[in-house]
């Protein structure tokens, strides 16, 4: 059996309160509020409440919708699908309007 000595009634007590300190900073780090690397839910807004996208298209429905969208984004253009609190809108960017537009017209037609 080792011989004990006096560091050794320093050195246990000093490893168990630095154990107990890491833990509490990861505990700290994990329950912390504000900090979440979880994605929020995406709440809807009014269609000028987006940025600088352009809403140019109000479909009855998502599902037709994402069809005009796909129409748009086949022809080479961004365009997103966003639901808003005036129902589905697709939004493109202010230099792609004329170009969107035309493409919907075309698909329409």
């Amino acid at each position: 059996m080792p011989a004990w000595n006096s560091f050794s009634y320093f050195f246990g007590p000093l490893v168990a309160f630095s154990g107990l300190g890491i833990m509490v900073l990861i505990l700290r780090w994990a329950f912390a509020r504000g900090g979440s690397v979880v994605e929020r839910a995406a709440k809807s807004g009014n269609p000028d409440e987006y940025g600088m996208l352009v809403p140019i298209a109000s479909p009855s429905n998502y599902i037709e919708g994402e069809v005009l969208r796909r129409s748009i984004v086949d022809a080479g253009l961004r365009a997103s699908l966003a639901q808003t609190n005036d129902g589905p809108r697709i939004m493109v960017w202010p230099k792609d309007v004329e170009a969107a537009k035309k493409i919907l017209k075309k698909s329409a037609g």
